[in-house]
């Protein structure tokens, strides 16, 4: 494996994180916007099949998009443990493997109580208010969605190990292709083109499920035959148990994961009550929401980049060059988020129109789509803070209190001041935006604060505490 470029001859030192940072997130970012218009094209085919389709299926993603983010967060654990591993240099091999094998074995225990949720959705989504009509569909679209749990969830996790290594092109590489098979496949299968059947809405969650599928299988072929991921070893005696590795996984990993479920959590609570307020808003929501997703996917790569640099600066034992893996991420996430703020306030309808056709019978989905982003504008910025602020922490194995400013943030203040200016002063969707925005701006701020928090105090573990035995 090449040194991390902490820092190169010739070029000052936070020069040199800068290119650092970028070379390591530039290939992440557009991965993840790849991933998101995976799924932004399923919303845009969701769209042309028809508004209350289009709401149904956000509903089921809705509904399972919490439980997702659960696993997600447990496996992401993965990515500050190797890369800290790397920067220690110690027992190297062997170190990232354990990481990687008890991953995997994760992953297996969490899709099955996952799976078992989505099947029998249709009764809990009733009990959450919504229509039977909407909930029926939401629970066929789901019967063919939820197969992609298994295979999303793997491919994150060899995801996580080629990031670690600094070398994340074959996920952007393998995501690209991942666009155009979902682009066709969902096409033929939702509307029965190239000789495929006409399954409408089921037909476009199992698409996903079969390009996650595809998709897992193209990089679990790259981690085995490329010649610097091969000598891990991967997947050499994988039914061996490790459960120290296992049960350490968990305890770092299970604040990350509730983390990132608090914060999913509550957009797919937002999405239930836009439900209680009309199919239109709801729809609006879906669209606005996957907008703002999209721009969420830079600094969530900038996230990523971090944790990784901030990792293995942890392992050198270097606080200079952990605070600068911090704040040069901190710095390029929250300003492409301030771009794009602009961006949401200028062309609201332009963006909004991209998902929805304009027509009369769109009207009323597009002008609640607009004034979404209104909102969401003002909230891109905050946004973008606290999720590379955890990126950071997580750098420094800085789980548990983060956790709790997302719980606090997120629930008790965002979905709480959403839900009373919704409904108790009459705001609709514009409200629960409203609300949002108030809650990402409280985590920002905190997130910030305890960043600063572990500056001050020499940045915490040290490297061979952070390294599990």
């Amino acid at each position: 494996m090449a040194d991390s470029p902490t820092y190169v001859p010739g070029k000052g030192p936070w020069r040199a994180e800068f290119g650092a940072t970028l070379a390591l997130a530039w290939p992440l970012i557009l991965s993840n916007l790849t991933m998101s218009a995976i799924q932004a094209t399923d919303v845009v085919l969701m769209g042309w099949l028809g508004s209350r389709q289009l709401a149904a299926s956000a509903l089921g993603l809705n509904f399972t998009f919490a439980f997702t983010l659960v696993a997600l967060g447990l496996i992401t654990a993965a990515s500050p443990m190797m890369a800290t591993a790397l920067g220690t240099r110690r027992r190297t091999l062997h170190e990232v493997r354990r990481t990687f094998r008890q991953s995997m074995w994760l992953v297996i225990t969490l899709v099955v109580p996952i799976w078992i949720v989505q099947w029998n959705a249709e009764s809990l989504i009733l009990g959450l208010g919504q229509e039977p009509a909407l909930a029926r569909d939401a629970q066929i679209f789901l019967r063919g969605y939820m197969w992609s749990a298994l295979p999303f969830l793997a491919f994150q996790t060899m995801r996580n190990f080629v990031a670690a290594l600094e070398r994340p092109g074959w996920v952007l590489a393998i995501s690209l292709i991942g666009i155009l098979l979902n682009a066709l496949l969902g096409y033929g299968l939702i509307f029965g083109h190239f000789g495929l059947p006409q399954w409408g809405i089921f037909g476009g969650g199992l698409a996903s499920s079969i390009v996650w599928t595809l998709l897992a299988l193209l990089l679990a072929l790259v981690v085995v035959r490329d010649r610097q991921f091969r000598r891990y070893h991967l997947f050499g005696r994988f039914w061996r148990p490790d459960w120290p590795r296992y049960r350490h996984l968990w305890k770092l990993g299970l604040p990350i994961g509730l983390a990132m479920g608090f914060e999913g959590g509550v957009f797919s609570a937002a999405a239930y009550l836009m439900g209680l307020i009309n199919a239109d808003s709801l729809a609006a929501h879906a669209v606005a929401l996957q907008i703002a997703a999209m721009s969420f996917m830079v600094p969530w790569g900038m996230a990523q980049a971090a944790t990784v640099r901030v990792g293995i600066a942890l392992g050198q034992g270097d606080r200079a060059a952990i605070g600068r893996a911090g704040w040069t991420a901190w710095i390029l996430g929250v300003g492409f988020m301030a771009v794009m703020a602009v961006m949401m306030w200028a062309i609201p309808r332009q963006l909004i129109t991209l998902f929805l056709d304009d027509t009369p019978a769109n009207a009323t989905v597009i002008a609640l789509g607009v004034s979404f982003l209104g909102v969401a504008a003002v909230f891109q910025i905050v946004d973008g803070a606290q999720v590379v602020g955890a990126g950071m922490l997580r750098g420094l194995h800085d789980t548990r209190i983060p956790m709790l400013f997302t719980l606090v943030g997120y629930w008790g203040i965002g979905i709480g001041v959403g839900a009373w200016l919704a409904f108790a002063k009459d705001w609709g969707g514009v409200g629960l935006w409203t609300g949002l925005a108030v809650g990402l701006a409280i985590v920002s701020v905190l997130m910030l604060w305890r960043w600063r928090h572990r500056e001050q105090l020499g940045l915490g573990k040290t490297a061979a505490s952070a390294v599990p035995h």
